[in-house]
């Protein structure tokens, strides 16, 4: 009850806040950060603890889905060397120097070391890219922080899981790297296995309830099967999240995709709502117990961490931006400029908290771990988060509307495909679908999504299934991003929606 009462607080205090979000363009974790921050301080605030295990299944699952959802190989593979760099490389680099400053400062054993490294290391782009997207950013430059938003969860959640168990292991290293060449691909095996068990019961679900708690039921119970499989259980969801993204867009009914799109949204909000609360709660449990040089000793190493992890993506992205553009000079190159901003999105968020609080109670040295990521996240998220904003609007990037032209080029050929499909319905269809789509490509030139009558339903409702149906082949064909492909796809299931009857549009209960 008292978890209940004091997440009804911090939601109500969220919702509050999150107005200063959109108004000053802030990422909004760090309004959680706050608000977050302000509730576990106060005096009647409980002490909540939750099961590690517990932990990581019911924030980390949800957040890889998520990515791994909205992130097909293809993207993946056309900006690897980028990709690579941040997630992999950078999140390398930051575990060993936060690992380095563990045991030279506070002497933590190594593999623990490793572990609180783990934790931190792993930047919170999705929360960047949300605020990115409307700012006057460069679209490469969304499009690669994006693919970086699920491989550094994935890379760093993975070396979190390796020193966890080390440092539990009686005989340490020699009991784990075993493990992992068995658990890295059983986990990428069963995941895509699950995932086409999943395609199955979903095609006879549509349309229902059961189909949202089958998606709940699935991305919570691979988890659960992976770790009772001992696999890996993060490479488990991320390629289940993938080999579904790869067949149920062209299958899945617009009234099921928007369903699931809204509930999904508020799972993972209400995730970064709950994981505030309980590591804030623990943070103040843990500055009770410690006392005069101990707790300053834990606030200056927190400092010390927070600034590393700012430093190493600073000086990495850097180094990699001017590596580029001296020995890779065929190709575009990122500016400067961009990476500024890329090696200014270091907010930390969920994934830290959640893995902190996936630590085991008997871990060395817990309470200096989980206060210094917390330190961490809400140190980035205040500094770096409130003034992202102002670093692009300093930058002073130049218009880039490739998306919109993109998307334009896109609609007009779409158009056209479902005028040829519907011209020979009759003389007066012919007609009438020639005016209706005139208009349409009017709105297109514009660079407007064409606005939906009221009349026509039937005609308009084949058209848009020829429409879809193109969307679809131009995806699989790579002859679109994936970025133009969600919006256009978003736009026809609301087109859809809106000359589609009641009865149609209802969500029934079986």
């Amino acid at each position: 009850m008292a978890l209940f009462e004091s997440m009804i607080l911090l939601s109500l205090l969220a919702v509050v806040l999150l107005r200063l979000s959109r108004h000053f363009a802030l990422p909004y974790p760090t309004i959680l950060a706050a608000a977050g921050t302000a509730v576990a301080a106060l005096p009647w605030a409980p002490h909540i603890a939750m099961d590690p295990k517990l932990a990581l299944v019911l924030f980390i699952a949800p957040v890889l889905l998520d990515a791994g959802f909205d992130m097909p190989p293809r993207t993946l593979r056309r900006f690897w060397l980028p990709t690579v760099s941040l997630a992999v490389v950078a999140v390398i680099f930051t575990t060993a120097a936060v690992a380095w400053l563990g045991v030279a400062w506070a002497g933590m054993p190594l593999a623990a070391a490793v572990a609180m490294g783990a934790i931190v290391a792993p930047p919170d782009a999705g929360a960047a890219t949300a605020m990115l997207s409307r700012l006057n950013l460069p679209r490469r430059t969304v499009q690669v922080l994006t693919a970086e938003s699920l491989l550094n969860d994935a890379s760093a959640l993975l070396i979190f899981g390796v020193a966890v168990r080390t440092a539990l292991a009686p005989d340490g290293l020699a009991h784990t790297l075993p493990m992992l060449l068995l658990a890295v691909p059983g986990g990428l095996l069963l995941g895509w296995l699950l995932g086409r068990v999943f395609i199955y019961f979903s095609r006879e679900l549509r349309g229902t309830l059961s189909a949202t708690l089958l998606q709940f039921a699935g991305v919570f119970g691979i988890w659960l099967i992976a770790e009772y499989l001992h696999v890996s259980a993060i490479l488990c969801v991320v390629s289940f999240a993938m080999t579904i993204a790869h067949v149920l867009p062209g299958e899945t009914p617009p009234r099921d995709r928007v369903h699931a799109y809204s509930v999904w949204a508020a799972v993972v909000f209400i995730s970064n709502v709950i994981a505030f609360l309980l590591v804030g709660l623990q943070a103040r449990t843990i500055v009770a117990r410690m006392a005069g040089p101990a707790l300053e000793h834990a606030l200056w190493f927190a400092a010390a961490a927070l600034g590393v992890c700012i430093v190493v993506r600073f000086a990495w992205v850097m180094i990699y931006n001017v590596t580029l553009r001296r020995f890779r000079k065929s190709q575009p190159n990122p500016t400067p400029q961009q990476g500024l901003v890329v090696a200014w999105c270091g907010m930390r968020g969920l994934v830290t908290l959640a893995t902190a609080l996936g630590l085991p109670d008997a871990f060395p040295q817990r309470d200096l771990i989980v206060l210094t990521a917390f330190g961490v996240t809400v140190g980035t998220l205040v500094f770096q988060g409130t003034t992202l904003a102002w670093l692009v609007r300093f930058l002073k990037f130049g218009t880039d509307t490739s998306l919109r032209d993109d998307a334009s080029k896109v609609r007009l050929e779409l158009i056209d495909v479902a005028e040829a499909t519907l011209v020979g319905e009759s003389d007066e269809a012919a007609r009438r679908v020639r005016e209706y789509y005139e208009d349409s490509r009017h709105e297109a030139e514009a660079g407007r999504s064409p606005v939906a009558g009221t009349r026509m339903s039937e005609l308009k409702r084949k058209g848009l299934q020829a429409k879809r149906k193109r969307l679809l082949e131009l995806r699989h064909q790579g002859a679109i991003e994936d970025d133009v492909f969600h919006l256009l796809e978003n736009e026809l299931d609301w087109s859809e929606l809106a000359v589609t009857s009641p009865d149609e549009r209802e969500i029934v209960e079986g």
